[in-house]
């Protein structure tokens, strides 16, 4: 329980009052799984397929390689009930994909402008930050169990956004599974840092018996702890007040 799972709730709350585009930038691509959607094609199969085409000299001809990712992107959307879904698969093989990253910024981009809503569930790490993939941000919502590795880890991709200099309208700090208040360690390194702690993800045994038998957050309790915690985040960040927002995790 984390990131995907405060992905999966904003999104399921956010559709409810306008169209959400939903960007699964884990490899391990299971935020399909936790909204209850199928997943048969992502970002990175389409890329790697053009890649091979193009070294074995098939690619189509009269067919740009911009054109040929917008058209299979928006083939691979999955479509739902005040969102759809776009799942950016693994990482790179091996080469340089730094022109095809190129284009699938503008592709996503291009993509995110015919929705109220974009929320981005990210891969742990610095890697996606790095790249740049997205560099618009409403909203960074960095999640960290209470370890020191963990909050480290956040503040890093902190100072990491402000050298790229990636806009990015507010970051909060979100604790998973914290039980009372933080360590005097921590609390100063967070204190250091700036860095705002906007919520604690309580452990959720409901959630737990969800995931064992493969079903979707969605039929978590409405009283849920974990679905309430979630709600007060959004409302603190004014994300449920119907203004346009990107926001990731």
């Amino acid at each position: 329980m984390g990131k995907t799972t405060l992905s999966a709730l904003i999104i399921q709350m956010l559709a409810k009052s306008g169209s959400v585009l939903a960007i699964d930038a884990d490899p391990s691509s299971n935020l399909h799984l936790s909204l209850g959607l199928p997943l048969e094609n992502t970002v990175g199969d389409i890329r790697e397929d053009m890649s091979k085409q193009v070294k074995k000299g098939k690619f189509a001809q009269g067919l740009s390689k911009q054109d040929y990712l917008e058209l299979n992107i928006q083939e691979a959307l999955v479509e739902s009930e005040g969102l759809d879904l776009l799942a950016m698969g693994r990482p790179e093989g091996p080469g340089c994909y730094c022109a095809a990253n190129n284009m699938l910024r503008v592709v996503i981009d291009r993509i995110a402008s015919n929705y109220r809503f974009v929320v981005i569930d990210n891969e742990a790490g610095m890697e996606h930050v790095s790249r740049q993939t997205t560099r618009d941000i409403d909203f960074l919502l960095l999640v960290s169990d209470p370890s020191m590795k963990g909050v480290i880890t956040a503040v890093r991709l902190k100072e990491l956004i402000k050298e790229l200099r990636t806009s990015v309208g507010k970051i909060g700090l979100v604790m998973n599974r914290l039980n009372g208040a933080l360590s005097p360690e921590l609390a100063e390194v967070v204190s250091m840092a700036g860095l705002e702690i906007i919520g604690n993800l309580p452990t959720e045994p409901e959630l737990l018996l969800l995931d064992a038998r493969g079903a979707p957050i969605s039929q978590l309790a409405p009283d849920s702890p974990l679905r309430l915690e979630v709600k007060r985040i959004a409302d603190k960040l004014g994300l449920l007040s119907g203004i346009e927002r990107n926001i990731k995790m």
